[in-house]
């Protein structure tokens, strides 16, 4: 009886052990993971039909942001924004580099993701699910999925 019972809670113990190993998460980020920073989505007034998101993004190796979609809209694309003799223009970007180790930053007045068709306001306080399409190596593609929260203003 005495040895059933120290083999069979050391097979518990054991099982627990491994659980424990395999469903508690690293504390540490992997490091070839792809970072996204402060993703957040500015606020959009009832009847606006777009809306921005802005973050940041540092990739270990060089990549390039191709792509990004999202739920909320009925369309998703990277923009770049510039001033042109006092003229505020807004471009789509076929992809945008992200240089190996370097922060690339999506912000208000430069690049960002411009969502269109938003089937609803963007509401402070909620959340905004995107999903990046990032390029590695020149081949592969990789969805990242982001969260980004709604504030007011250039927050």
């Amino acid at each position: 009886m005495t040895i059933r019972f120290r083999t069979g809670f050391l097979r518990a113990a054991a099982r627990l052990s491994l659980t424990a190993a395999l469903v508690v998460p690293s504390a540490a980020p992997a490091a070839d993971a792809i970072r996204v920073i402060d993703p957040w989505a500015r606020a959009t007034v009832p009847g606006q039909k777009v809306g921005g998101v802005y973050m940041e993004i540092i990739s270990p190796r060089d990549a390039r942001l191709t792509g990004v979609a999202s739920p909320v809209a009925g369309a998703a694309e990277v923009h770049s924004m510039t001033i042109d003799g006092g003229t505020m223009r807004m471009r789509a970007v076929k992809a945008l580099d992200l240089p190996a180790g370097r922060p690339v930053k999506l912000a208000p007045g430069g690049y960002h993701v411009m969502l269109f068709d938003l089937k609803k306001p963007l509401v402070t306080g909620e959340k905004v699910l995107l999903t990046l399409l990032i390029e590695e190596a020149g081949k592969r593609t990789r969805k990242i999925a982001v969260t980004a929260i709604v504030r007011s203003g250039d927050q």
